[in-house]
């Protein structure tokens, strides 16, 4: 608790001859008083107070100022001040930084002006104070002493705290230039049109919603990470979107209306999390659109679908540019996998995990696997499986 004295001068209460003493070092005072006496008059308004004051501070016995330092009652202006003070120990600024009662403003400034690199280390070590104070974060980066191991923690929490924190920010701002972007691009009520062309007539419009919790459980779609984050796509992202299920429904000599023309630039601007929900609930359109979706999880939903046909699911098992997890899905469903279309396919597609199409080449008919033999893109343990039984079954290549 401060004495009488302390209390004095930080009101400014006491008599000139006696702040002239104090700032001397000459009233009867213990070490810690002392030292935080001089720090006071350090900034008094009087010239020669002040100078008396740093004079004092500049004669202070080192190991008790280490002391004093030390202790966790020492007040945290005193700590501050010494942090900017030029005529300390390499040990008295070590204990600044360690005292976890010294304010962060003084470390950062003590972190601006030390030619230690160990003490930047020291500084660097307390991830929670740079936390807590990022311009310590930049005085040790900026600092020409600072030694290779200050610089890589101190750029190691700017980037996991900082800038990852303003990567989010940023990311948030732009979800809502987005999906203002949508709102003008698209009403609500065009929407809920779309939406209720593309699901079901026994199902309504909010019963396209399904849970997180669902999806991973009963359907076992584990979405993205970042899905709860996930903004609707960005105009441009939507057009090549749009444009690229245009041209592989063109491809595949699907009719492009004008009427499915708006239904694929309104799936492109949704996100994972509605594309997936509309996947697993949606009619034959939907799927059909959704099919040739870059995401895995919801192709996955297009084939947890209920209501997907086996043809549907034969045009999937055929198509190069669908993610393996969906080959992979359907290889181990059974009953798709009683259809030699689909074991055909599969075999086939140069997508498919070999774990899943090698079981299955010795169900193809031989003219069949001699095609399969003689099939470059498919994986070379499958044409040498294919070839050997051939060979067996006693079937010439020719």
């Amino acid at each position: 608790m401060p004495s009488q004295v302390i209390e004095a001068i930080r009101s400014g209460t006491v008599p000139a001859p006696a702040k002239l003493a104090a700032a001397r070092a000459m009233l009867p005072l213990v070490p810690e008083e002392i030292l935080e006496a001089l720090v006071l008059l350090s900034r008094d308004e009087t010239a020669e107070v002040r100078e008396a004051a740093l004079k004092s501070l500049d004669a202070f016995d080192r190991q008790q100022m280490l002391t004093v330092i030390a202790q966790a009652e020492t007040a945290p202006d005193v700590l501050c001040h010494l942090c900017s003070w030029r005529g300390g120990t390499r040990e008295i600024y070590e204990a600044l930084a360690l005292n976890t009662k010294t304010p962060d403003e003084g470390i950062a400034e003590l972190a601006r002006a030390i030619k230690d690199g160990a003490l930047l280390e020291v500084i660097a070590i307390n991830q929670q104070r740079l936390i807590q104070h990022p311009a310590i974060i930049d005085a040790i980066i900026a600092n020409p002493s600072c030694t290779a191991e200050a610089e890589r923690r101190a750029r190691e929490v700017k980037q996991e705290f900082f800038e990852k924190e303003l990567g989010v920010q940023r990311i948030a701002e732009e979800r809502r230039a987005r999906a203002a972007a949508v709102s003008a691009a698209f009403g609500l009520h065009q929407a809920e049109e779309i939406i209720t062309t593309l699901i079901d007539d026994d199902l309504a419009v909010e019963d396209l919603h399904i849970d997180d919790r669902l999806l991973k459980e009963e359907f076992h779609i584990e979405l993205p990470v970042e899905v709860e984050f996930d903004p609707l796509s960005s105009l441009d992202a939507m057009g090549l979107d749009a444009q690229r299920l245009i041209e592989e429904a063109t491809a595949a000599g699907e009719p492009i209306t004008e009427e499915r023309l708006t239904t694929m630039q309104f799936i492109a601007r949704l996100n994972v999390k509605q594309r997936v929900q509309l996947a697993i609930k949606g009619n034959r359109e939907a799927r059909n659109i959704l099919k040739r979706d870059s995401n895995k999880a919801v192709i996955a939903g297009v084939l947890n679908n209920p209501r997907i046909t086996e043809s549907e699911v034969e045009a999937i098992s055929n198509m190069k540019s669908v993610p393996e997890e969906a080959l992979r899905l359907i290889g181990i469903n059974r009953a798709w996998i009683r259809s030699y279309p689909i074991i055909h396919n599969l075999v086939r597609n140069p997508r498919t995990p070999v774990a899943v199409s090698l079981p299955l080449v010795n169900r193809i008919f031989p003219k069949d696997l001699k095609a399969l033999v003689g099939n470059r893109n498919a994986p070379e343990v499958i044409r040498k499986t294919a070839q050997r039984l051939l060979a067996a079954r006693g079937v010439t290549e020719g």
